[in-house]
């Protein structure tokens, strides 16, 4: 069972839970009131209920200062606290695959209308199937898709390129298992937010030549330059949700000192040729350090001949998919992905 659902919480993580359930409910004209709402360099304001909750983010300890192991002990309590509550599904089944890699398939209806094969987000080093239980159920049930969600190794303990090779490990997995779940032929997805994009897409680039190759790549919020620098890196350098801090804290982890940061396998921006990969959404999120990153790539795949959609949420953050449960805004832009993903996909 996903520790995600099993997770307890102490009677004062619940009073704080109910509190920022509340604060995400406050009108906004209330919310203006009580903390300066951002407008962004383009003139788009942040979500009031978001601005609430990166005043909350920002008085909080930064993950960055403890090591990986007590900033996943962290991570995990905060989506017990914080996190999406878990949709009831059909199915949720547990695998082993092979190195002891792990992934759950999760299904909210009697048949499945497809497969996503989604890698969680975390900058390689944080993350998990547990802090993303609720987000993936979530997928699943606006989608009426199975989501198999992969448990890939994380940098420190297993640096690039561990999580690229576990990527296609839990790609081959999904294949050969496809028909036995009942997925319609021709119908996988590869699937990722933030550092789980970013291996979406690489994932997306090496299987062009395949036999069998993904329907969409669907990238929300991607890392797809980890060499370059942008105008919302440096606008957005002190983002609660994201610091340049913990951009190096997570680039030191995963990276050893002898890997080139503009190696496609690393960055898949500069990839020198994106035609023949699948249709593309690219999500980005309007105060995201990583906004640009998302743009360029974006625009490359569509000067590429790929058939990319772009969608842009202005009013949120870099990690939007795990604050569904105190933000409409950031649930409503998840329903706005899980729509675009089903209509790609008839």
């Amino acid at each position: 069972m996903n520790t995600a659902t099993t997770t307890r919480i102490s009677a004062g993580d619940w009073v704080q839970r109910q509190l920022g359930i509340g604060m995400g409910k406050l009108p906004p004209s209330l919310v203006k009131r009580l903390v300066k709402v951002p407008v962004n360099a383009d003139g788009e304001q942040m979500a009031p209920e978001i601005a609430m909750l990166m005043a909350v983010v920002a008085k909080a300890p930064d993950f960055s200062d403890l090591t990986p192991v007590e900033a996943r002990a962290a991570e995990l309590k905060d989506a017990a606290i914080y996190g999406e509550r878990p949709h009831p599904m059909n199915v949720v089944e547990e695998f082993q695959l092979r190195g002891g890699l792990a992934a759950t398939r999760y299904r909210a209806r009697a048949s499945s209308a497809g497969l996503i094969v989604f890698f969680h987000g975390g900058g390689f080093v944080l993350g998990s199937r547990a802090v993303y239980d609720g987000p993936v159920r979530l997928i699943a049930h606006y989608t009426g898709m199975d989501v198999l969600s992969v448990e890939y190794r994380l940098a420190p303990e297993n640096p690039y390129p561990a999580p690229h090779n576990d990527a296609m490990a839990a790609w081959e997995f999904a294949v050969a298992h496809a028909a036995e779940w009942g997925v319609p032929d021709g119908r996988i997805v590869v699937a990722g937010d933030s550092a789980g994009g970013n291996l979406a897409a690489v994932l997306a680039q090496k299987l062009r030549d395949s036999r069998v190759k993904p329907a969409l790549q669907v990238l929300m919020y991607p890392v797809t330059d980890l060499a370059g620098s942008r105008p919302s890196n440096r606008e957005f350098a002190d983002s609660p949700a994201l610091t340049a801090k913990q951009i190096a804290w997570f680039t030191d982890h995963y990276l050893p000192p002898s890997v080139e940061r503009a190696d496609p396998r690393v960055s898949p921006l500069f990839a020198e040729d994106l035609t023949g990969l699948p249709p593309a959404l690219v999500t980005v999120a309007g105060f995201d350090p990583l906004r640009d990153d998302g743009l360029a790539f974006a625009a490359k795949l569509t000067e590429s001949g790929v058939p990319t959609q772009l969608v842009r949420e202005p009013g949120l953050v870099h990690g939007y998919l795990s604050y569904t449960a105190l933000s409409a805004t950031s649930r409503d832009a998840v329903r706005r992905v899980a729509s675009a993903i089903t209509s790609a996909m008839a």
